[in-house]
């Protein structure tokens, strides 16, 4: 089995292919959860998966696992609900929606404070 460099444990780390250490930035904490997900990654790797192919199946299952909440950002959680999706609906659309709808609140917020929304 081919190891994974520092640099690419970083990357995965950065892309949130695998979880963040624990422990401090000089002295990182790696775990057996930390090494089973860098050996998933390199089995999806080994079957032809870009990363990107291997984070929207990570999404995918986190979506599934979490109740389709998505930390985007402090303070802004996108939920989905699976079930109510239409079977044709794509990511980008979803994105168009969640877009148009962030946009209207910040412009309520902008115009007439915390109260407006």
């Amino acid at each position: 089995m081919v190891a994974e460099t520092p640099r690419q444990i970083r990357y995965l780390i950065a892309e949130g292919i695998i979880p963040p250490p624990g422990g401090s930035r000089t002295r990182p904490d790696y775990g057996p959860a930390h090494v089973a997900a860098v050996h998933r990654y390199r089995a999806l790797r080994d079957q032809g998966l870009k990363p990107s192919g291997i984070r929207a199946l990570l999404l995918a299952e986190s979506l599934a696992r979490d109740g389709g909440q998505f930390a985007l950002a402090p303070g802004v959680t996108l939920t989905i609900d699976p079930a109510l999706l239409p079977p044709d609906i794509r990511p980008h659309d979803i994105g168009d929606l969640a877009r148009a709808a962030l946009e209207h609140i910040l412009n309520q917020l902008a115009e007439g404070g915390p109260d407006a929304v």
